[in-house]
Formats: structure tokens, sequence, C-alpha cells
């Protein structure tokens, strides 16, 4: 006979598989004729964009571009400092026979290295190095039994908090501006261009998301009296995602995926910029949830069939911010007399270590620093690394945690002093954590007919034993916690003591069988 439940319905996101590849990007890059001949590079921006993630079966798909600014020395005796652009496609299959097209794929890129080696004067090789991470996720709903409908049925339910997949949605956002530069310049051409996305928020109303952040750019240009100019700005970004059921109590990752960018000298006349960028903004939001998860169960008065099996699910999911700073000395003589152009700033985590009760992050800045002589005849860059660590404090259950930081720029401020460059950076710290929990689940309960497998009797005495609970005993001699409770005057079920002297009561005798 089935035994009459209650149910609750949870939905899982489960970390179906995940890689890691190191993707070469390789092409060679011809000299337009309009420009002098390269007598060496000075410095290189890079700026990926992935136009197209298919999730096949047995594999992910990955088709996209590395958009590459060069900055050179000319071989000409009126223009020392050229620029060169060009964009590199790229396809990549990732193998992974677990995934199938119903799946959804996280991307992360990054570029490790560039190398860009001179042929000849009107030749460039360039190699890109990326490192990326993908993780395909699985979305299961599935019926949880929270209890059941028969007196006779001993369960031990403990409360998990459970964080339950509410959704996962995506949307397109672009931005089309212009941005303005001093009217006094007379734009040549464009040396270099970089961008990070900052800023990230998200605000929830019934069953919508809205997300929107800020695309800092900044682009190094050249005019046309061979003067070199900065200019930056902030682009607003927002996209919408309609998801059923999420609240402004949900739980909210966001993630953000530059999809093709275009950046052009508009004409020399307006003195400004032309700017488009598409992009995909994807989310996933969580209802955290208290449930009673029947981890065990039996009965006094007959026999019971069940199955049981194994999930893993998310808990503890939370997010901590920091803003972390850096304020150190690099010492480069080849600087000294010397103008500062622009000053790269790229954090990256090097070692994680986690206790109980915090998670400590080490890592390193590297610095990208442009510089010249104060005519801007004479170019040259130089590369230095700054430690810095941080630690977060105060969180429960730190060492079984997941934890993905991204480290962003806030602000970065340089200045030459003698042969020492003064760095005092800012970095906002974001933290995702999260436990990936395995939790038993029984389902498909009967009462069955089976042996009796001992004699009828009403009580019995028991030593405790090392390991013993008192849920064990219960269940070994069919009888209650409650009533054991009672007849040996335990104020706290969770706490015997092993030699301790307890009388059972009991009726029946009889097998559980399950499977």
């Amino acid at each position: 006979m089935v035994v009459d439940v209650s149910k609750e319905k949870l939905i899982l996101n489960k970390l179906v598989c995940e890689k890691k590849e190191t993707i070469i990007v390789q092409g060679d890059m011809i000299v337009p004729d309009s420009k002098p001949d390269i007598l060496s590079t000075l410095n290189t921006s890079e700026i990926v964009s992935i136009y197209k993630k298919e999730v096949q079966n047995g594999r992910v798909r990955i088709d996209g571009n590395v958009n590459i600014y060069i900055m050179y020395m000319a071989d000409s005796s009126e223009d020392k400092i050229r620029g060169l652009n060009t964009s590199l496609d790229f396809s990549e299959n990732f193998v992974l026979p677990d995934c199938t097209q119903d799946m959804r794929a996280e991307l992360e890129t990054c570029i490790k290295q560039i190398e860009c080696k001179v042929l000849n004067g009107r030749k460039i090789s360039i190699k890109v190095t990326l490192d990326t991470s993908i993780k395909v996720y699985a979305s299961e709903e599935t019926d949880i039994i929270c209890d059941l409908k028969d007196s006779n049925i001993q369960v031990l339910k403990p409360m998990h908090k459970i964080d339950s997949l509410i959704g996962a949605g995506e949307t397109k956002a672009y931005i089309k501006e212009t941005i303005n530069i001093d009217t006094k310049d007379n734009l040549a051409e464009i040396l270099k261009c970089n961008l990070k996305i900052v800023n990230k928020d998200v605000k929830i109303s019934y069953n919508k998301i809205l997300a929107k952040a800020e695309v800092e750019i900044k682009i190094v240009y050249l005019t046309e009296d061979n003067q070199i100019r900065i200019v930056s700005a902030n682009l607003p970004v927002v996209g919408f995602i309609d998801m059923q059921n999420v609240t402004e109590n949900s739980l909210c990752d966001t993630c953000y995926q530059i999809k093709n960018i275009i950046v052009k000298p508009n004409s020399v006349e307006e003195h400004s910029i032309y700017v488009e960028i598409e992009m995909e903004i994807s989310a996933e939001c969580y209802e955290e949830k208290e449930i009673s998860l029947i981890e065990d169960l039996y009965s006094t008065c007959s026999n019971l069939d069940y199955n049981k099996r194994s999930v893993t699910t998310i808990s503890n999911k939370m997010k901590r911010s920091d803003t972390v700073n850096v304020n150190e000395k690099v010492n480069i003589p080849e600087i000294v007399g010397n103008q500062l152009i622009d000053v790269d700033v790229t954090p990256t985590i090097t070692k994680t270590t986690k206790s109980n009760s915090k998670i400590t992050y080490e890592g390193e800045l590297g610095l990208n620093l442009l510089y010249s002589d104060d005519k801007q005849e004479e170019m040259n860059s130089k590369t230095a690394t700054i430690p810095f660590a941080f630690t977060l404090d105060n969180i429960e259950n730190a060492e079984n945690l997941e934890n993905a930081p991204i480290v962003e720029v806030q602000t970065s401020n340089c200045k030459v002093e003698g042969g020492t460059v003064n760095c005092n950076i800012d970095l906002m710290v974001d933290v995702g954590l999260q436990q990936n929990t395995n939790i038993d689940l029984i389902d498909d309960i009967e009462e069955v007919e089976g042996e009796d497998s001992g004699q009828d009797y009403s009580v019995v005495i028991y030593i405790v034993k090392k390991g013993d609970t008192l849920w064990k005993i219960a269940k070994r001699f069919r009888s209650t916690v409650d009533d054991i409770s009672r007849v040996n005057g335990i104020e706290n079920p969770n706490k015997i003591n092993e030699g301790e002297k307890l009388y059972i009561p009991k009726t029946v005798r009889a097998s559980v069988n399950y499977v």
C-alpha cells in the first residue's frame, strides 16, 4: 500500500560539468600602405568579444574575436608614433560528454598573454593566449517529500536551508554613443583602447529584473600634429529580463558578455569618436527555502519499502563586497626625466586560503606603463607588478564554501617622482559564495507484508554504545524517540551517554526493507 505523503517542489541548479582550456589565436597583420614601416611595437590593448555560444550534445561551441590595437615606433623622420588596429577571429569546441543542448553554459574568458613579432617593416605576427573557463548547468525540478500522513511512521527530518532556482534568463543591450574630444585636437588615429564593466547593480521587481552597469572606456589617440592624448568616458548599459516569480527578496547573479564592439573616429571636424557595443546580460535568480527533508524513516507496526537517491544542490548562497587600497612605490630608473602617459592596471588572484571563518586572497597588480620624453618623440613601455592581499572575515563554514572573487580597479592614481612611480590604487572586490550540498531524498514509500523477525515484548533494557543516537536505538527496536525519552526521563533527546542504561518500550518487532 502506497503511503500518503505531502510534497514540495524544488528546482535544482546542477553543475553538470566544467572545463578549463587555453585558446591560442594567431594571425598576421600587414601594415597598410598609408602608414610608415614599423620598427618595433610599443604597446598593445585587446578586447575579447564572444558573438556566439552554443550548447550542443556532448560539446559547447564558442565563436568570437580579439580586437587588437598596436602602438608602434615608425621608421619615419616625421611620424615617430603610429597605431594599427586589427581583429582576429577564433572558434573553439569544448568536448563535454555529459552536456546536452537543453543545458546552460557560463563562460569566462580573459587574455593571458599577447605576443607581437615584427617580421619585417610591413608585416607583424600576432599570437594571443586566452584562458577560458566553462561551466555547464542543468535545471532539474524535483518533488521533495516533506511530511507523511501516517502516525505509525517515525521520520527523521532536520531543517535544511536550500537555494532553489527560480529561473535563468538573458537579454541583449546596445550602446551607441559619441565621445567628444578636445575641440583643439584634430584626431588622426586611435592608438589604444581599453574597456571594463564597472558599477554593476541589480534591481528586482515582481517578475522583472533590471540589470545596469557602466562600460568604462579609455582611448589613447594621436592628433594630426603628432600629440598623444587620452579621453575616457563611462557609458551606461541597461537590460531588462523577464522572469516569473522573482521578487525583491530573491538572490540574483548577473553576467555581462561583450558580443561585438566598434570604435572609430568621426570626421576630423566633429572632434569625436563613435562607440558601438553589443552586450549580452544573463541572470540567474534563487529563492532561499527552509525545508524539512526526510533523511530516515521506519514504521512501528509494519514494514516499509522506499527508494533513496542523492542529489547535489546549492545552499548558503551569499555575496560579500569590500574595497581594498593598494599604495606602493615601484622603482623604475628608466622613467627618470620622462613623462608618464598612461598606466594600465590588471588585477589577478594567485592564491586562496580558507579556514573556519575567513577566506584570504593573495594576488598581484600587473602594471603596464607608457612613458615618453617631453616632446613625445620617443616612447617606451615598461611592466611591473605589485602584490596585494585581502581577507573576508566572519564567514560561517568558510572552508566548505565555493568562492568566485571578482576584483576590479575602481580608481588608479600613478605619479612619477624621480625614478619611482607612486601608485595609489583602489580595488573593488565582489565575492560570490555558495556551498554545493549533497542531500539524500526518499521516494516511493510503501507499506509491504513481511515476516516477523522476533517475539513480542513489552520492554527491553539496552546499554548505550559508542556512536548510538536515540533515533538509531528507537529504529532498531521499533519504538519511538518520544516513548524512550518519556520512560527514561530524558530531557534532551539529542544527548545520551555511552554506557547509559535505557528502558525501551515495544509492542511488535519486524524487519524494515529499503532499496
